[in-house]
């Protein structure tokens, strides 16, 4: 491996300006590709397999021209305070205003709330369902317009007027603030670390690359492979994390082999062959742990971590290409303005921050050692509450048209009236349809929990019927869970009674059975990530104890980060601070979102710093030695990376969607954890503990595994031997460069 990427590199450097120009047209090419393609669309959510899904499924074969995803709109009426909607000004508002909104071109019908039963008890409030002819992602600016303007209009009446449901949210892909963010607080990061505008310039440069490249390549594929603009957004968020830090890593080591004398073109070679090597190992445990979310079951999911692997993937191979060829551009510019302006290169003093941070740990690695497992661990704990759901319009600001709306109607119809259940009666075969829909209407309905059940309404065949039921709580509260459970537990008797079976679905239901259907996946999903990582890094590390050590790190940093999570935007602590108003049930997908990139990106710090001893470990240090040998070449570095990550997802923090927030926050404190707790202080604990046990290997199984030299033993020893003339050429090209 070494000496094939040292051969890359080499080319790389010689071959430079075709590599760049091919790199340019290959850019060019996708980007074309992706201003001809018709655009990304958003993807419809689906998980095959659930009660939900079948449902929704069925009622699409069934009512055939009834989208049953279909956008809907719920405008809420509350009359001014004292008054009744009923009251004849307030009333002519309400049917003018659904009147308006019939008249749309997309909408299928506009249900006027006097007609159909849809005002509260107290009179105060009434709501109009807008059901469209499209989903809510098809709906066109002239149809959205229409509705804001409609609202207006009741408005001025002097009623409260504000709507929700899906026709309202708002489609928005990948982009924004937070990468703006990210970017520049990760330049402060680099100048800081290499002390050059052009070492700090080049992996930003290289990193922008290839996510262009990425997401350009991702909108040119959109129609072939049913890609979003949601699935571009992980691409977008890894691509440029990994794409910056892959640079780091060589850029680092370049700089560090110039100052072993090496000559421009040979610490190129022996950064890509060192360096490069960690990177690619680093680079498929992203891999595996992203492509590992087909494993859930989710197409949707499975697209996002595909197309995020596939930025990883171009991301390396920048790292091995672009970045070598850069270098051979400009050889002198990364290095530092000390260097450039003597003309003389000195490596860096042995006694620098992570010297002396490997020094402490070394004489103290017990206490070190507990202390950041106690600390992880506490912060753990309240992982237990963990309550998973989708959050909707309730976890939005009160600021929103949604959310106010979302809080009129629990307050005029209940709290369960936000959430109903829809349930879908398949009495095909049966003698009476319609009694068979009549019985199971009126057992749900008597069913402890549900406040109402509507009438049901049946297909032209007349062999399906649809009805909803409201419950009693809330969509993300416990006992509607609790209650959707009773309801089909009621199925077998029902089906024995009537003949006919039936499904529950909607909203609350489908958040229900995901919730369910990814808590189920989350083990097998861990096997086989941290399974297929193990065996990875067991051929990387030529070690038992170095492999499973990283993966009972990892397992700390990620339920500490989700102990976190939990704390902020479950149980409230501190959520006013990242501008959470509305607390709830962490999102189903989270866990896993959060195990398979963290998961990546720790075994990314892992192989870098960890690679770094394993290489002084086998050129003859002594096994302390190797850990402060590892910390002094790669503790800035791997401590700087960790900063580019967290500032990277940390810029998520900002957006307004309660969604993206939660990742990102759970991204930024899970590489925090795993990089400064987990990495920098439990991992040489462990090894200091271990000593040379740590290295050891069973000899049936070195056997087996392939040999692949990611420390570069053959080229450094090579490269030892060149070192005296190499000093001569490199001092000698600094001088002809000064003038």
């Amino acid at each position: 491996m070494a000496t094939f990427l040292h051969r890359l590199g080499r080319l790389a450097f010689r071959k430079r300006w075709y590599v760049i120009l091919m790199w340019l047209a290959v850019l060019a090419a996708v980007g074309v590709g992706a201003l001809k393609a018709p655009g990304a669309s958003d993807e419809e959510f689906s998980m095959p397999g659930i009660e939900s899904q079948k449902a929704f499924d069925l009622m699409e074969q069934r009512f055939p021209g009834v989208t049953a995803d279909g956008a809907t709109a719920r405008v809420v009426f509350v009359a001014p305070s004292g008054e009744k909607v009923t009251a004849a000004e307030n009333k002519k508002a309400v049917e003018e205003t659904v009147a308006d909104l019939a008249d749309g071109s997309q909408v299928a019908s506009a249900v006027d709330p006097f007609q159909a039963g849809a005002v509260s008890k107290d009179g105060t409030t009434a709501y109009a369902t807008v059901t469209y002819k499209v989903t809510a992602n098809d709906l066109t600016d002239a149809s959205k317009t229409h509705l804001e303007d409609a609202l207006h209009v009741a408005q001025n009446s002097g009623l409260t007027v504000e709507a929700g449901g899906t026709a309202m949210a708002e489609q928005g892909g990948a982009g924004g603030m937070a990468e703006v963010i990210g970017v520049a607080i990760a330049s402060v990061v680099l100048l800081v670390t290499f002390g050059s505008l052009a070492a700090a310039g080049l992996p930003l440069l290289t990193a922008l690359v290839g996510v262009g490249f990425s997401m350009a390549s991702i909108l040119a594929l959109s129609e072939a492979f049913g890609l979003s603009t949601t699935t571009g957004t992980l691409a977008m968020m890894l691509g440029l994390a990994v794409g910056i830090d892959y640079a780091l890593f060589v850029v680092s080591r370049y700089r560090e082999e110039r100052a072993k004398g090496r000559t421009p073109e040979e610490a190129t070679a022996l950064a890509t062959g060192t360096a490069g090597s960690a990177v690619v190992f680093a680079g498929l445990t992203v891999v595996i742990a992203l492509a590992g979310l087909s494993v859930v079951g989710i197409p949707m999911l499975t697209k996002m971590g595909l197309a995020a692997a596939g930025a990883v993937v171009v991301a390396v191979l920048i790292a091995l290409t672009l970045v070598p060829a850069v270098l051979g551009c400009w050889p002198n510019a990364v290095l530092a303005r000390k260097a450039r302006k003597s003309g003389r290169i000195e490596e860096s003093a042995a006694d620098n921050g992570g010297t002396r941070w490997s020094r402490f740990v070394l004489r103290r690695p017990l206490p070190v050692l507990i202390l950041g497992v106690v600390g992880l661990g506490a912060l753990a704990i309240p992982m237990t509450d963990l309550q998973l759901g989708m959050p909707g319009d309730e976890a939005k600001a009160t600021s929103t048209t949604e959310r106010r709306a979302y809080d009129a109607l629990a307050e005029g119809f209940g709290p369960g009236f936000n959430g109903p259940l829809t349930i879908v009666v398949d009495a095909r075969g049966t003698d009476d349809a319609k009694a068979a829909a009549d019985t199971i209407a009126k057992e749900i309905g008597a069913t402890e929990g549900v406040v109402s059940v509507s009438p049901a309404r049946f297909n032209e065949a007349g062999d399906t019927a649809v009805f909803s039921a409201v419950p009693a709580t809330a969509p993300t509260d416990e006992k509607t869970k609790d209650l959707v459970t009773t309801i089909r537990d009621e199925r077998p008797g029902l089906e024995s009674e009537t003949g006919a079976t039936f499904e529950v679905t909607g909203t609350t239901a489908l958040n229900i059975d995901i919730s369910d259907k990814v808590q189920s996946a989350l083990v097998p999903y861990l096997l086989v990530v941290v399974g297929l990582a193990v065996i990875l890094l067991l051929v990387v590390f030529r070690s038992l104890l170095v492999p499973l050590k990283a993966a009972l790190g990892f397992l700390l940093s990620v339920l500490a980060s989700l102990g976190v999570v939990v704390l902020v935007f479950q149980q409230g602590h501190g959520a006013e601070l990242l501008g959470v108003e509305q607390t709830g049930p962490i999102m189903s997908l989270m866990p896993i979102f959060l195990v398979g990139i963290v998961f990546g990106l720790a075994m990314d710090y892992e192989v870098f710093l960890v690679s770094r001893m394993r290489e002084a470990y086998v050129h003859g240090d002594r096994a302390d030695e190797a850990i402060t040998s590892g910390f002094r070449h790669s503790a800035r570095v791997v401590g700087a990376a960790a900063l580019i990550m967290i500032a990277v997802f940390a810029g998520f923090i900002g957006e307004s969607d309660s969604m993206i927030k939660m990742i990102g926050f759970g991204l930024a404190s899970a590489v925090l954890f795993d990089a400064f707790v987990v990495r920098m202080a439990i991992v040489p604990a462990v090894l200091a503990l271990l000593g040379d046990k740590a290295w050891w290997l069973p000899k049936w199984l070195d056997r087996m595994l392939p040999h692949v030299d990611v420390e570069g033993e053959a080229l450094t020893r090579r490269a030892d031997t060149d070192a005296a003339p190499a000093e001569t050429d490199a001092t000698a090209e600094m001088e002809v460069t000064r003038t």
